[in-house]
């Protein structure tokens, strides 16, 4: 196979290319015993119709379109590795001639990457912070444990507060019918959480336990059910009981009931270890997130619109994954914000940009510095996937492959090196 490169204005290159002709009847035959099997001719059984009747009768173009499928696709990819290019899009296919026992040629012209002008990438003087962690920080850790772990208990007062909690019952009416959502029983509030509408929660602080009051209040213009938006509604509510939270003691006992520790004093060394552990991470990732702004502020390259698109889809598509483990629809989240699909592109378009950019330079400074993953990093990073799995190393790197996964776990394992080498340099 033959292919001549050309460079086109912006990052779009054009290849000529022409495919020997043994592989052009190769396709042509498979072409043949595509079409045959979908045409009838009077004298033959269907599927068995010889070459030469189904050419004479439809002539030898009527195998041409199947045989471009067999032959074009193979044919481009193997053009891309040897003209040495990066597609970032798929192509436009032109100009394709075909006919037995002759050599077949296409001309395709795709966006490449584009030409990256590195600017300064070491000695940024970029300093790395300490993990630092407070007696403060540690003792509101503990808090949060208590809470999470508190109880909510009687009281006798018959009074309501704020920070209490009470047990209603509740009927909402606009025009003096209920609305869809505008009612419950034993429902559980607490008094300034802001989980009701305004107004709600703060005309009950006063209140007495057995009363049944009237709230008259409006639902907030930008409310996300448009059908309540700017509505004025009527509550009544009756308060049922008023309860506390109570908050378990900081001693031993706890650290028994919320961790695999005998003593407070264990606890508290194990949770310190562990934010320490989390900020250092956080700094870590704070030290790369200045690093990468900085040389690619120092970085000139025009991003195309293909690499944004691309890193909008995978932003997306990672976004609906997350979502979905929650067992939330996509759809019906960008519902329940009152956004869509659309809306979500645009607003994240720079980020993507950004993002786009940022990739660009890395895998620049890797093909400058000679940085590569290596079969050997490979092999150790599909092993330690297997040992989280019921699956062999060799069946996950063959399921990878199939599902033409391997590449971004190679890409990521790259960014993550020139991010080592970034790290280590400045």
């Amino acid at each position: 196979m033959e292919v001549a490169k050309e460079q086109l204005e912006g990052n779009k290159v054009e290849l000529k290319v022409e495919v020997e002709q043994e592989r052009v009847n190769e396709a042509l035959q498979q072409a043949y015993k595509k079409v045959v099997k979908e045409v009838n001719i009077p004298g033959f059984r269907k599927g068995k119709v010889p070459r030469k009747i189904l050419e004479a009768r439809y002539g030898k173009e009527v195998l041409y379109h199947d045989a471009f499928d067999f032959l074009v696709p193979a044919a481009y990819s193997q053009a891309v590795k040897a003209a040495e290019i990066e597609p970032i899009d798929q192509p436009e296919i032109s100009e394709f001639k075909i006919s037995p026992d002759q050599p077949a040629t296409f001309t395709a012209i795709v966006e490449v990457k584009p030409e990256v002008e590195l600017g300064q990438y070491t000695d940024l003087g970029i300093e790395k912070k300490e993990a630092e962690l407070s007696e403060e920080e540690l003792e509101n850790q503990l808090k949060a444990y208590q809470e999470q772990h508190s109880q909510l208990e009687h009281t006798e007062r018959e009074v309501v507060a704020d920070k209490d909690f009470v047990i209603i019952d509740f009927e909402g009416f606009i025009d003096g019918k209920q609305f869809p959502g505008g009612s419950g029983e034993e429902y559980t509030l607490e008094i300034g959480s802001g989980t009701f509408i305004p107004n709600f929660e703060e005309q009950l602080i006063g209140q007495k336990v057995g009363e049944e009051v009237e709230l008259n209040l409006t639902f907030p213009e930008n409310y996300q059910t448009e059908d309540l938006a700017g509505q004025d509604v009527l509550f009544r509510v009756k308060i049922k009981e008023i309860k506390e939270k109570k908050l378990p003691e900081l001693n031993d006992e706890f650290a028994k009931e919320v961790s695999d520790f005998e003593s407070l004093e264990q606890f508290k060394a194990d949770l310190k270890e562990k934010m320490l552990e989390q900020k250092k991470q956080q700094l870590q990732q704070q030290l790369e997130n200045e690093l990468i702004k900085k040389v690619s502020e120092n970085t000139t390259v025009d991003i195309p619109t293909p690499l944004v698109n691309n890193e909008l889809d995978m932003m997306y598509h990672n976004l609906a994954y997350s979502i979905s483990r929650q067992g939330i629809n996509i759809d019906d989240y960008f519902k329940h914000i009152n956004s869509s699909k659309e809306d979500w592109q645009e607003q994240n378009r720079e980020h993507a940009t950004e993002r786009a950019k940022n990739n660009l330079v890395l895998e620049s400074i890797a093909k400058k510095e000679g940085i590569k993953v290596s079969d050997e990093e490979i092999d150790k990073s599909v092993e330690g996937m297997a040992d989280n799995s019921e699956h062999s190393a060799e069946d996950i790197k063959k399921l990878l492959m199939i599902q033409g996964q391997l590449d971004g776990l190679v890409h990521s394992m790259l960014i993550k090196k020139v991010m080592e080498f970034l790290v280590e340099n400045n």
